[in-house]
């Protein structure tokens, strides 16, 4: 992890936010290169659910809700984590990490329910701490003006469940997506992105008939699986974790993790769960309003049932990091032969590397090569993400483009000059082409699927 995290800050991934004043816990500003990762897993996500699929629509709802929804949803009620608080130092702890000895980006305890950060084993009582954030709607700051940032995005796709149906003619069974931020005042963060205040979420809700939901539940722990798996996440690095019937949410009649082995240990990388029809019942209680689907060939009214698939993007994006990273002992002699040491290679999956082309003149003080890559560089950014480089020598440009993923370097020659080609370079495998200039976009479209 202090690698991964180290890479990120010194490359331009991830850094912590308002660092400049000593940083917020458990806060992070994805720089440019992170930016442009998670939007790419982000458009794939939109490309596999959205796009390619007749039967899921998406939409876009605000971080702040009515009030009514956290009551009719049960999270005002059972979105608690335990909280104890050490007697001597005041630290404050979630009970069920004490407990286990399990201090995630605090430390350690030499044993089980010993204070991390002071040693000592006097703690207060238990009490459940409910993790929303609260604010306030208008300019007066009272009771009746109390509103929460949404901890999920999911039940702004169930009040939107009626004008869906409506506006885009669907037919059960059928999905609503959404991509957004949601906001948890978690007890115990820490591992970097693994647990944060804010983070996005990706999830589905896919209503299906009742007594359809098992089959329809099964085949989602598929399909998401299968798009993890497609981003370059290793399948041997992936495990299946259902949870017990007596551990499971109050909403729950079925849930399945699909965990990654980090390397502070397996956990949760997503879930799949099946909500029955927990949601749209509790919503039409509270609201009056009517949350059913009609079916007009049987003539029958019912509550659909919900497979709700969630992904937290960021956990997704320290999984990509961490499977992508490799070090290479002693450089990889094949393009830089000086380079002695440690190679760093980041091996992220070509479709969503941040950036897809370098663009590298041989040398910098040769005017000729240095204006035709910069002709090589105009032809080709509109249609990739490019980078223009020509500090250093031709080996430590490599080496920074393959520590910061980008799937190919063209190189700008002399021979260029005489030939209108380049060399073109393999991340992976190092093989290098000499490709023709007027060529060169339809063979990386060819290499990079685009």
């Amino acid at each position: 992890m202090e690698k991964i995290t180290s890479l990120c800050k010194r490359r331009g991934f991830i850094f912590q936010t308002s660092e400049i004043y000593g940083g917020v816990e458990a806060l992070w500003d994805y720089g440019p290169l992170g930016a442009l990762l998670k939007n790419n897993i982000k458009q794939e996500w939109l490309k596999s659910f959205v796009q390619a699929r007749d039967d899921i629509a998406l939409i876009d709802t605000p971080v702040i809700m009515h009030p009514k929804t956290w009551e009719a949803s049960g999270h005002l009620k059972n979105f608690t984590d335990p909280l104890i608080e050490c007697k001597h130092c005041h630290a404050r702890f979630r009970a069920d990490h004490m407990k286990e000895g399990n201090f995630v980006g605090q430390g350690r305890a030499k044993e089980k329910n010993q204070c991390v950060q002071c040693g000592e084993k006097e703690f207060t009582e238990t009490k459940q701490f409910n993790l929303m954030f609260k604010t306030f709607l208008g300019p007066i700051e009272d009771e009746s003006h109390i509103a929460y940032l949404r901890p999920e995005t999911a039940q702004a796709m169930f009040e939107d469940f009626a004008q869906v149906l409506e506006t885009m003619r669907f037919k059960i069974p059928f999905g609503i997506a959404q991509i957004g931020h949601s906001f948890r005042n978690e007890i115990t963060t820490g591992n970097f992105i693994f647990r944060s205040r804010e983070f996005e979420q990706a999830e589905i809700e896919y209503f299906v008939k009742p007594g359809e939901d098992e089959r329809a539940f099964d085949e989602w722990v598929e399909s998401w699986e299968k798009f993890i798996t497609g981003l370059g996440v290793k399948k041997e690095n992936l495990r299946r974790y259902e949870h017990k019937k007596e551990n499971l949410s109050h909403y729950s009649k079925r849930t399945i993790d699909i965990e990654y082995k980090f390397p502070f240990g397996w956990s949760e990388l997503t879930g799949i769960a099946n909500r029955t029809n927990y949601d749209l019942s509790q919503h039409s209680k509270f609201s009056g309003k009517a949350l059913v689907y009609f079916d007009e060939e049987k003539k029958e009214k019912y509550t659909p049932y919900v497979i709700e698939p969630s992904l937290g993007i960021d956990r997704l994006v320290l999984a990509i990091l961490i499977d992508a990273y490799e070090e290479i002992k002693g450089g990889r002699t094949e393009t830089t032969k000086s380079t002695k040491g440690e190679e760093v290679v980041l091996k992220i999956c070509k479709k969503i590397s941040p950036i897809k082309v370098a663009i590298l003149p041989l040398v910098k003080n040769k005017p000729d090569l240095v204006n035709k890559a910069k002709e090589v560089y105009k032809l080709i950014k509109n249609k990739f993400y490019c980078q223009y480089d020509e500090v250093g020598s031709i080996g430590r440009r490599y080496r920074r483009q393959d520590e910061i993923g980008t799937p190919y370097c063209v190189t700008v020659d002399f021979e260029t000059l005489e030939k209108e080609d380049v060399t073109v370079r393999d991340r992976d495998t190092m093989k290098q082409d000499r490709i023709k200039i007027n060529n060169l976009i339809e063979f990386l479209s060819g290499k990079l699927d685009l």
